[in-house]
């Protein structure tokens, strides 16, 4: 599809204000959620349906999503490598970023609602208990009623929502589908691949196709509301085969404006809070001793290749690469790892169905959703 200026501008508005949250990608529907019988609807180009998308002008949103995602990944612990209270510090259960690491792995269902840019809820619904997280305006709750522990975040006035404390209120099929526009340029095959019903509504279905033979993305599938342009849908294919990767889709959506005490939110009873600065600052205590903080931090960060062949290059810190050449670490190395050789040098690669990392014994990492070739030939190309 060529990409002239107006559809290189609107995809970089692509979701509406309607999105619950402040940030993060992923996932598509199992079969369950789309109703036999695909609806009858005007034809439409894609770039027509981009810019519908990119035009979409719904601030009010409430339903229910599920959330499936398959990387070939052992399901992840909370914070802390335990439960969702997060070891010691019992207080980490609700901190929101630990909560994205959750839904990494494994089937959730989630409550959102939206109120334009300022007000969303989003809920995770557990067996025995549930996690919320809420912005009311420069307010940010979160609460774990497992741990009975709440996170609580006051925002600076005129913060813009990417800059907001980051968890599980970005995996929505709103949040997934910007982040797959975002890569669309002459790399990219995108049509319009007939029509469907998500969550009861009538939906056109936009069809990225990667055109890069070392991606791992056979294929991105967004079902787009046909009357509002909101994003209700999102399927990533892996090249491997099998079910998606990733999958993400409304069951219920109601696009009325949801109560104003959705968004209320007040720490219940003998719940333990903690407080923290927007700079990272826990409890009013000093800031973060950033300096210090570098020394663990990868350095050096490039971007090999383009389009969905790009690979991230970064150096691990001292002491990273230290362990990483240990030999206990490469006994563990080996046994979930591969080695791998070339002009680079040598090194291992590990690799999921989707995104696949080539570390080289000098302690340089290669990630990407590529192939493991594909890591090669930029590790290659790095030296």
């Amino acid at each position: 599809m060529a990409q002239t200026r107006p559809i290189k501008k609107a995809l970089r508005y692509a979701v509406p204000a309607t999105v619950a949250g402040a940030a993060a990608v992923t996932v598509g529907l199992v079969p369950a959620l789309a109703t036999p019988g695909d609806p009858d609807l005007p034809k439409i180009s894609a770039e027509e349906l981009i810019t519908r998308v990119a035009a979409s002008d719904a601030r009010h949103l409430s339903g229910t999503v599920r959330i499936t995602t398959d990387l070939g990944l052992p399901a992840l612990p909370g914070p802390g490598g335990g439960d969702s209270r997060g070891g010691e510090d019992g207080a980490r259960g609700a901190d929101p970023r630990g909560k994205l690491m959750e839904l990494a792995s494994g089937s959730h269902t989630l409550r959102v609602a939206a109120d334009g840019p300022d007000r969303q809820r989003v809920s995770i619904v557990e067996k025995a208990a549930e996690y919320s997280l809420v912005r009311n305006g420069t307010d940010v709750w979160a609460y774990d009623s497992k741990s009975n522990t709440v996170h609580h975040t006051v925002l600076p006035e005129g913060t813009e929502r990417e800059r907001a404390p980051r968890g599980p209120e970005g995996m929505t099929p709103q949040k997934a589908a910007e982040q797959a526009l975002k890569a669309v340029d002459d790399t990219t095959s995108v049509t319009v691949d007939g029509t469907t019903k998500v969550a009861g509504q009538d939906a056109y279905q936009l069809l990225i196709e990667p055109k890069q033979a070392n991606s791992t993305v056979e294929s991105v599938r967004i079902a787009v509301d046909a009357d509002s342009g909101v994003p209700l849908r999102f399927t990533l294919m892996p090249k491997g085969g099998g079910k998606a990767a990733v999958d993400v889709g409304f069951t219920e959506v109601d696009f009325s404006k949801p109560d104003a005490e959705t968004f209320a939110f007040k720490p219940p009873k003998g719940a333990e809070v903690t407080e923290e600065r927007f700079d990272g600052a826990p409890d009013g205590s000093a800031a973060p001793d950033r300096e210090k903080d570098r020394q663990d931090v990868p350095s050096g960060l490039k971007v090999i290749g383009e389009g969905w062949s790009t690979v991230a290059e970064f150096t691990l810190p001292g002491r990273a690469a230290d362990g990483v050449r240990s030999p206990e670490a490469q006994e563990m190395l080996g046994r979930f790892t591969d080695e791998v050789t070339g002009d680079f040098g040598s090194g291992r690669f590990f690799g999921t169905r989707l995104v696949n990392a080539l570390i080289t014994d000098d302690g340089t990492v290669y990630v990407g959703a590529v192939t493991r070739d594909g890591l090669v030939e930029a590790a290659n190309a790095a030296e």
